[in-house]
């Protein structure tokens, strides 16, 4: 069974995509559907809400970081034996780096690529007709990324929603989707992005409020009907990057929790051990490893404990006196 997929995108961070799509996903499930989340470029958070609400493992698919046929290869089991994969956009739908056509890290990448259709999320606070002009931007920006539908985003009465709608569907877009404006609908921030998913003592209670927002404002049936297969061309793993010894010392908690799932995943299918240690129970590494790797995550928040975990400290400098220690991101700042 191959997945039928679809990308919400918009045009910036903060216009409600991961609040749309966490939605979806939810609600999809509920259905009893199989729904995967998928996120385009690098990010650690996100997939993390989208596997609590589908209780399938997100995804990364990164057109700048990954090799084409890790890329593919990342899609394909992405849609393997599922129903439906949602690819949220990371910032505007066209936004990433300078780099060959294809390779900038954008969401619009892998709509050209594997020829998906783009539901746009529009937060039309302070607008009414003028989104039809920001649709009709979208719709014509790309012949090669096409935009399926809309959904409005932050509205503030009927009759907003009915300027707004009527001058999108003039240009011949559908609107599937209106949402009032709702600060409960928020998932709270912090630099970087959004507080984790791991850290909400009430996650499943606001996931399904989520889902009971896309099932009221949403078109659920008219969005699965916008979707379409995911078929990439063949792929693989062998441009994965390489387990760095054969046991790994992998540091593992509230802290340290940025590693993609399918680095590990290849580690261990290249042969690799993975040891994990808790630096935030004052665990050191296991000394008979070969490299001690520290993902990055947020330790500031944890600093005090961390820098009274002496077995921690005591460990990571005999390591460290022998063997390679790599650490990324909040993993080098710690």
């Amino acid at each position: 069974m191959t997945a039928r997929a679809i990308i919400i995108g918009a045009p910036r961070s903060g216009s409600g995509k991961t609040s749309v799509t966490i939605g979806i996903l939810r609600a999809l499930t509920r259905r009893g559907l199989k729904v995967r989340g998928a996120k385009s470029g690098p990010d650690y958070i996100d997939p993390g809400f989208h596997t609590a609400a589908t209780g399938l493992s997100g995804v990364n698919l990164d057109s700048w970081a990954m090799p084409p046929s890790l890329l593919n290869g990342l899609a394909a089991q992405a849609a393997d034996d599922t129903d439906f994969v949602i690819l949220e956009s990371a910032m505007g739908l066209f936004d990433g780096i300078p780099a060959a056509p294809g390779r900038t890290g954008s969401a619009a990448d892998l709509a050209r690529l594997y020829g998906l259709p783009v539901l746009l999320v529009l937060d039309v606070s302070g607008q009414s007709t003028t989104a039809a002009a920001v649709a009709k931007g979208f719709a014509t920006y790309d012949p090669d990324v096409r935009m399926a539908g809309v959904a409005l985003n932050r509205l503030g009465s009927e009759r907003h929603r009915k300027l707004c709608s009527e001058a999108i569907e003039a240009i011949g877009l559908p609107v599937v989707g209106a949402i009032l404006r709702d600060p409960t609908l928020n998932l709270p921030e912090r630099h970087l992005g959004l507080v984790q998913a791991g850290e909400y003592d009430d996650l499943m209670a606001h996931l399904d409020r989520l889902a009971d927002m896309a099932e009221k404002s949403l078109d659920l049936d008219a969005i699965m009907a916008l979707a379409t297969p995911l078929t990439p061309a063949p792929g693989g793993f062998d441009d994965a990057l390489a387990p760095p010894g054969q046991r790994l010392a992998l540091a593992e908690d509230a802290a340290f929790t940025f590693l993609y799932p399918h680095v590990a995943a290849y580690w261990r299918k290249a042969g690799a051990e993975i040891v994990p240690f808790s630096p935030l129970v004052d665990e050191a590494p296991d000394g008979t490893c070969d490299v001690c790797w520290l993902p990055g995550g947020y330790p500031e928040l944890h600093a005090g404990k961390l820098a009274a975990a002496a077995t921690f400290r005591a460990g990571m400098a005999r390591f460290a006196a022998t063997k390679p220690i790599h650490g990324e991101c909040g993993g080098f700042m710690g």
